[in-house]
């Protein structure tokens, strides 16, 4: 059985007075791509700000890679090996295609064979075209695909994607669960939140519900197939 890489804990994490979530708990395996879904509101990016640091938990454990991370900072968390691709892409708009992708490159998992420029430019041929473009210039799919780039560039063990297709046109869109489904071939760690669930139980091995705050639901896409309820009642299908 492959091992925890990434466990959360009856996790509670509030903004100020206003607490969102309550006593959360989901858990990603080595090599494995688990999908976090739920309407929005539900605690799903505050799910995942507190795994990095951005908004600490108050309580519950946070553990990666066998470590307690829940009181780290979040930079030591993405020097762990921790790679976000966050909400909004937050690319660097004044820095080119090029300077994005090697500003925080780095061999964190110690791969044999670590994501270079090159590759992420066989991946997505895009940013080699668009190479000497700075980042503000670039379409929404661009910068997506730039921002996943640049997360790959960091060689995580773990890679976290928030919205990874929200708001892209179709074709764009086919490109990224494309690509995912490239990453879950090569055996890399994914967490991501998304709300097609037609290709989230293609290519996800396991889900985790999210109802206000809480995990309602786990296990397998074959099993959110089987029940179809849980879609309407959970994600609004």
């Amino acid at each position: 059985m492959a091992e925890s890489l990434l466990e959360v804990e009856n996790v509670e994490t509030c903004y100020g007075l206003s607490q969102v979530l309550f006593g959360l708990s989901l858990q990603v395996k080595a090599g494995e791509m688990v999908a976090l879904m739920g309407r929005n509101g539900m605690g799903k990016t505050t799910t995942i700000r507190s795994i990095m640091g951005l908004t600490r938990a108050r309580a519950g454990t946070i553990r990666f890679a066998g470590q307690d991370i829940r009181d780290l900072p979040s930079f030591r968390i993405a020097q762990l090996g921790i790679g976000l691709v966050p909400e909004g892409r937050q690319i660097f708009p004044n820095l080119t295609v090029r300077e994005n992708l090697v500003a925080a490159s780095a061999n964190r998992s110690g791969s044999a064979d670590p994501w270079t420029l090159e590759k992420i430019h066989a991946l997505f041929p895009r940013l080699a075209e668009r190479g000497d473009n700075m980042g503000a210039t670039l379409s929404g799919g661009e910068q997506q695909m730039l921002a996943i780039g640049r997360a790959l560039m960091t060689n995580p063990r773990l890679l976290i994607l928030d919205e990874a297709t929200e708001g892209l046109a179709p074709l764009i869109r086919d490109e990224i669960w494309n690509c995912l489904s490239l990453l879950k071939s090569k055996g890399q760690s994914v967490l991501v939140i998304d709300k097609n669930v037609e290709h989230l139980v293609r290519i996800a091995d396991r889900h985790t519900i999210v109802e206000r705050g809480r995990d309602v639901w786990s296990g397998t896409s074959e099993q959110l197939i089987a029940v179809p309820e849980l879609q309407h009642r959970y994600l609004g299908i």
